[in-house]
């Protein structure tokens, strides 16, 4: 069985699907460029120019015909009108949603698998058919896109048996695998690409606002310094007290050290041993 080969649609869709910021795109784009025939049909290896216009000339035309994301219809994805190149026409949806899978797993090399639980789809992706067509198909498009279904130990499963009702391990063939990606990095790309994109937006911050002089020490407002002239003017009344009663004890302990008796002196008007209001009722019976 023939495989099949990936065109700007499917690169397009791709980006919009998966969510791809925009700086990004260009970077993806000559990822799968440098693949070249074994991923892309071969009229665009050949400049990547002409590729990368293909590509955004097709992500208008997904928008335009409202295809914008994870969310949208699988049906919008190909073109009105378009034939199933691998599965039945039928099943377009889940060829589409699979290429989809595909690429997914060439751009994200350390990603070993996807699980996928074929039994739920023909609701989720709006697959009318009978249910044996949609079988065969579903081990027709793992074929045809150069991937492997495992269980969930790990071994393969033949979907040729029939498509259980149970999550499967969804990836690359092994050689698809060695044959596309090798030894090329993709991450290390984007971290570089990333790292410079950084360094140029700290350029230009530091060009914009490095030249701003910097700020007066802000003044402080007319309640803190009211309030700071109050607590000082409180601080100074509070010394003056302290100071005044320190001077009166001092003059006391001088007044003491010259007359010792000062202390004893009492008034002679004050009457001796007798109370003053026993001596009041007393001159009152006089």
């Amino acid at each position: 069985m023939s495989k099949y080969i990936f065109n700007a649609r499917d690169v397009a869709a791709y980006f919009k699907y998966f969510s791809v910021p925009s700086h990004l795109e260009v970077s993806y784009m000559q990822y799968i460029f440098k693949i070249g025939t074994p991923v892309l049909a071969a009229p665009l290896t050949r400049e990547f120019e002409a590729f990368k216009g293909e590509v955004y000339r097709e992500l208008y035309y997904l928008w335009a015909n409202g295809f914008e994301g994870e969310k949208s219809d699988i049906s919008y994805m190909p073109e009105r009108g378009a034939l199933a190149l691998i599965c039945d026409q039928e099943c377009i949806n889940l060829e589409s949603y699979m290429k989809l899978i595909t690429l997914h797993l060439i751009f994200t090399k350390n990603l070993p698998y996807v699980k996928l639980n074929f039994a739920g789809m023909p609701l989720s992706l709006g697959i009318r058919c009978d249910y044996a067509q949609y079988e065969e198909n579903v081990a027709r498009v793992v074929s045809g896109l150069n991937l492997v279904s495992k269980d969930r130990f790990g071994k393969v499963f033949d979907l040729k048996l029939g498509v259980p009702d149970e999550l499967l391990e969804i990836s690359l063939s092994q050689e698809f695998k060695q044959e596309i990606l090798g030894s090329y990095d993709f991450r290390a790309t984007l971290r570089k690409e990333e790292g410079d994109r950084m360094a140029e937006l700290r350029a230009k911050s530091l060009k914009v606002f490095g030249t701003i002089p910097p700020r007066k020490p802000e003044r402080k407002s007319k309640a803190a310094a009211r309030l700071l002239t109050d607590n000082d003017d409180k601080s100074n009344s509070d010394k003056l007290v302290l100071t005044e009663i320190k001077n009166t004890a001092a003059l006391r302990r001088k007044k003491e050290k010259i007359n010792p008796d000062i202390t004893n002196i009492t008034s002679k008007n004050q009457p001796k041993g007798i109370p003053l209001e026993e001596r009041r009722h007393k001159d009152g019976n006089k």
